[in-house]
C-alpha cells in the first residue's frame, strides 16, 4: 500500500469501499453513528490524492457548522491550499456565489442583496398595507410561507395564478389575491435588487433553464459532486444537483432516509428513495455498523423503524457493549415526569461522576421546556436550551410578561414601548416617540403621559388619542381586578381581552409553536398558585411576576458552559449525540404529535423523529410519559405513545402497574404471547385526569356545602365532602377526590359546585 492510500486504514470495509468508488453515481446509506462524515471527507481527500484538482469538486451540506467540520478534516489529510480551494458549504452558500457571477443574466447586478426572513415579511406587511387587506387573514408569515413554499417547488410568481389547485387553495382559505401578492412581491425584490434565501435557489433553477451555456459552463467546472444529508433535499435542490450532474453523472449522496424529518420545510424523502430510479446505474452503499451506541439501543432502534414502509431496508449493528435496558419511566403528571428525570441527572453526577455535560432531555415541542427549566432550576443544575430561547426569553412570552408587567406597575416603561401597539392598535412609531419626548422632559412615566397626552402638551390626532384612551382604561381595568381574580384567571382574561391568543391563532407551525408557548405560560400559573402551600388562599399576579423574575435571573457564574445539560426539541437534536438521552412526553397526540396523524405518511415521519431521538444517546436512553398534563390551566389524561408498543420488550424495561418505589420502575414482567408488551398502567383503569369542568361550570354558594355531599372542582373532578369546620369566611372543607385523594380547602376560594346534595 502506498503512502496515499495509508490513511484510507482509518476506515471499515464498507466505508473504504465507498470512497474508493468515485466514478458514476452513488447512494451511501449511512445509519446513524455510522461515520457518514469520516466518509465524505475522505472521499474528497481521496479525489485530491488523485489529483483531481479542488475547484473541480462541489460538495453541498445542509448548515455552515458541517461544511467546516469537513473542510478542517481535509485540511488535516491533504493540506491547507488544497482544502482551501474547494466548493464546499451550504447549498443557499454555493449558489449565491455563483449568482453573483452571473446576475447579469437575470437582470441583477452582482451586488445584489439578500434579504432574511424578516426583510421578507416587513415588505409583505407593506404590500398587504397597501392593498387594503386584513392582515388577520393575511398574516405576514403565512403568506411568506405560502410564497417559501411555491418558490421550493419552482413555481415563479408569474405561474402561480394560472395553477388552478392553488388558486382553489387560497379561495379556500380565504386569501383569494395570494397570487397578487405574490406578483407585487417578487417586483418589489426584483426593483429593490434583492433576492430572498428562497430565490436563490429558484434563480439558480431559472438561470440553468433558460442559459444553456451557463449550465454546460458549470457542468463541466464540477466534475465531482458530492451531497450530504440528502434525505433533507427539496424540489428546488434536487432539481439544481440533478441538472449539474446528468453528463459526468459523478454524483455521490449520502444520508439516511430513517431520518428524513424536514417535510415541514419542504424535504422530500422521494429524493433519496427514488434515487436509484433517476439513476438506474447507480451504486448502493450502506454503512450499517453504529459506532456510537450500545446494542442494546441500536436494536431498539431497528425494532421501531421496521415499522415504517417507506424505506430502504438496512440492518444496523453495533460492536459495542451490550449496554442496559432502555428504560421507561411513568408519572402521574408532566410536573413530576420533569422531577423523576431531573432526579435521575442529579444521582447519576453525584453517585457515578457523570458530567452535565453528557445529558440531554429531549421533547417534540417547544412549550414542553418549560417544566424541565424549573426542575433543573430548583436543583440548581446547570442547562442550556439548545436551538432556540430561553422559555421565558421567547418573543411571544416576552410579550404577555410585559402586560402583567404593566398591569401590576404602570411606571415600567420597558413593558409599556413593548406592548403598546401589540397587537397591532394604531399607535404609531412616530406618537411613541412624542409621548417619550414629553415623559422624559418632565421625568415623568410613559404611562402618565399616555393618560392625558393634552396635558404634557403632545400633539396627536383624535383617532390615535382615542386609541391610547382605549389602552390606557383596558391596562386600568385588568389592575382593577387584581384582588378580585387569582393569578391564572386574571392572566387567562389578559391573553384574552388584550387579543394576544387571536393574535398568535393560526396554523402555520411558527403560529401553532407561538400559541402553545403561551398556554404552557398559563399552565406554569395554574401550576404555581396550585402548589400544597397555596392550595387554600387566593395567590395574585405579581407574586407569579416576582416567581418568573427569580426564575429567569441568569446566574452570570455558570462556571463551564460546556459542562450543562442540553434542553431541546428532538428537531434541534438531529447529528448530536450524547451519553444519557432523556425522551419526554412520550404520549398520543404529543409523539407522535396530533398534527400528524393524518396520513400514513406524516406517522412515518413521526417515527423517524422518535429514531433520531434514540439514536442520539450512547449508553443509555430513559423514556417517560405522563397520565395527566396541564392544557389550558386543566388537567388531561394521557396515554403512552403507540411507539412504546413498537419497540422490541427485549430491548426495554417497562414501569410495572402498582406505584413506582422510589421513581424506579419494577423490572418488566415477561414478554406476552404476541411479542410485544403492552404498556402496563398504574393500577387505575383510566390515567387519574380530571376531566375539563362541563360547558357552564358554575360553583355554588360556599356556605352551602356540608359534609357527605358530592361535589365537583374545577381542577380536582368529583369528589366527597368528608368534613366542613369553622365559620365562613373561614370555613375549610376537607373533600376526598377519586382520583387526586384527600384535600383541604378554604371553601371561599375553592370554587366547588353541589352534585348531590343528600348529606
Amino acid at each position: 500500500m502506498g503512502m496515499d492510500e495509508a490513511f484510507l486504514n482509518d476506515l471499515n470495509e464498507a466505508q473504504r469501499e465507498a470512497v474508493l468508488h468515485t466514478e458514476g453515481p452513488s447512494l451511501i446509506i449511512a445509519g446513524a453513528g455510522s461515520g457518514k462524515t469520516r466518509v465524505l471527507t475522505y472521499r474528497i481527500a481521496w479525489l485530491l490524492k488523485q489529483k483531481v484538482p479542488p475547484w473541480k469538486i462541489l460538495a453541498l451540506t445542509f448548515t455552515n457548522k458541517a461544511a467546516g467540520e469537513m473542510r478542517e478534516r481535509i485540511r488535516q489529510l491533504v493540506g491547507d491550499d488544497e482544502a482551501r480551494r474547494l466548493w464546499m458549504g451550504t447549498f443557499h452558500s454555493i449558489f449565491a456565489r455563483i449568482l453573483r457571477s452571473e446576475a447579469d443574466k437575470l437582470g441583477y447586478t452582482p451586488s445584489y442583496t439578500i434579504y432574511d426572513t424578516q426583510d421578507s415579511r416587513n415588505l409583505i406587511k407593506s404590500i398587504v398595507k397597501e392593498l387594503k387587506l386584513d392582515d388577520k387573514v393575511y398574516k405576514p408569515s403565512v403568506v411568506h410561507g405560502r410564497i417559501s413554499w411555491a418558490k421550493n417547488l419552482l413555481i415563479t410568481a408569474r405561474q402561480y395564478s394560472g395553477i388552478a389547485e392553488l388558486v382553489q387553495q387560497d379561495r379556500m382559505r380565504r386569501m383569494e389575491r395570494m397570487g397578487e401578492i405574490y406578483r407585487i412581491y417578487a417586483r418589489r425584490c426584483y426593483k429593490a435588487d434583492a433576492m430572498d434565501f428562497d430565490d436563490l435557489l429558484l434563480n439558480i433553477n431559472i438561470l440553468f433553464r433558460d442559459f444553456p451555456d451557463v449550465l454546460e459552463k458549470y457542468r463541466n467546472f464540477f466534475h465531482y459532486i458530492l451531497v450530504d444529508e440528502y434525505q433533507d433535499t427539496n424540489m428546488a435542490q434536487y432539481m439544481i444537483v440533478k441538472k449539474l450532474s446528468e453528463e459526468h453523472k459523478n454524483l455521490s449522496v449520502v444520508g439516511d432516509d430513517a431520518q428524513s424529518i424536514y417535510s415541514f420545510r419542504g424535504a422530500r424523502i422521494e429524493n433519496i428513495l427514488n434515487f436509484q430510479k433517476d439513476f438506474p446505474e447507480a451504486r448502493l452503499f450502506k454503512l450499517e455498523q453504529n459506532y456510537r451506541s450500545t446494542r442494546v439501543i441500536v436494536r431498539a432502534a431497528n425494532s421501531l423503524i421496521r415499522n415504517n414502509a417507506g424505506q430502504i431496508p438496512k440492518e444496523v449493528y453495533s460492536q459495542n457493549e451490550e449496554g442496559l435496558p432502555i428504560e421507561v419511566l411513568e408519572a402521574d403528571t408532566d410536573k413530576e415526569e420533569a422531577f423523576l428525570i431531573t432526579g435521575r441527572i442529579f444521582d447519576e453526577h453525584m453517585q457515578e461522576r457523570w458530567r452535565y455535560g453528557d445529558f440531554a432531555i429531549l421533547y417534540r415541542t417547544n412549550a414542553q421546556s418549560r417544566a424541565f427549566e424549573e426542575a433543573l432550576r430548583r436543583r440548581n443544575i446547570p442547562y442550556k436550551v439548545w436551538g432556540t430561547l430561553s422559555f421565558y426569553q421567547r418573543k411571544e412570552i416576552k410579550d404577555v410578561l410585559a402586560y402583567f408587567r404593566l398591569v401590576v406597575n404602570h411606571a415600567d416603561d420597558e413593558a409599556f414601548r413593548r406592548i403598546v401597539n401589540y397587537p397591532a392598535r394604531g399607535i404609531g412609531k412616530t406618537t411613541l416617540e412624542r409621548l417619550e419626548a414629553a415623559a422624559n422632559e418632565r421625568d415623568v412615566p410613559l404611562w402618565e403621559v399616555a393618560s392625558d397626552p393634552e396635558a404634557f402638551g403632545v400633539k396627536i390626532s383624535p383617532a390615535t388619542r382615542n386609541r391610547l384612551k382605549g389602552f390606557v382604561e383596558m391596562i386600568s381595568g385588568f389592575a382593577a381586578r387584581q384582588d378580585s381574580l387569582d393569578a391564572y384567571e386574571l392572566a387567562y382574561l389578559i391573553t384574552r381581552e388584550s387579543g394576544i391568543l387571536k393574535e398568535l391563532h393560526g396554523t402555520t407551525a411558527e403560529e401553532v409553536s407561538k400559541y402553545e408557548n403561551v398556554r404552557e405560560l398559563l399552565n406554569s400559573i395554574s401550576e404555581f398558585i396550585e402548589a400544597p402551600e397555596q392550595i387554600d388562599r387566593m395567590v395574585r399576579l405579581d407574586e407569579f411576576l416576582q416567581n418568573v423574575v427569580l426564575l429567569t435571573d441568569q446566574d452570570t457564574d455558570t462556571g463551564d458552559l460546556a459542562d450543562t445539560v442540553k434542553v431541546m426539541t428532538v428537531h434541534a437534536a438531529k447529528g448530536l449525540e450524547f451519553r444519557h438521552v432523556f425522551i419526554a412526553g412520550m404520549e398520543e397526540n404529543l409523539f407522535p404529535s396530533q398534527m400528524s396523524l393524518g396520513t400514513q405518511k406524516e406517522l412515518e415521519e413521526e417515527r423517524r423523529l422518535f429514531y433520531v431521538a434514540l439514536t442520539r444517546a450512547r449508553e443509555r436512553v430513559t423514556i417517560s410519559y405522563a397520565n395527566t398534563r396541564y392544557r389550558w390551566g386543566n388537567i388531561t389524561p394521557g396515554k403512552p405513545s403507540r411507539f412504546l408498543r413498537e419497540l422490541d420488550p427485549r430491548y426495554v424495561r417497562f414501569p410495572a402497574t402498582g406505584q413506582m418505589a422510589g421513581g424506579r420502575p419494577a423490572p418488566a414482567p415477561p414478554p406476552q404471547h404476541n411479542g410485544r408488551e403492552t404498556i402496563p398502567r398504574r393500577g387505575h383503569a383510566s390515567p387519574p385526569a380530571a376531566p375539563a369542568p362541563r360547558p357552564g361550570f358554575k360553583p355554588d354558594d360556599p356556605r352551602k356545602i356540608r359534609a357527605g355531599m358530592e361535589v365537583e372542582h374545577a381542577r380536582f373532578g368529583t369528589g366527597k365532602v368528608l368534613q366542613v369546620e369553622g365559620e365562613y369566611p373561614d370555613t375549610r372543607a376537607t373533600v376526598f377526590f377519586k382520583d387526586f385523594g384527600q384535600k383541604q380547602l378554604l371553601l371561599k376560594f375553592a370554587k366547588l359546585r353541589i352534585i348531590d346534595p343528600v348529606a
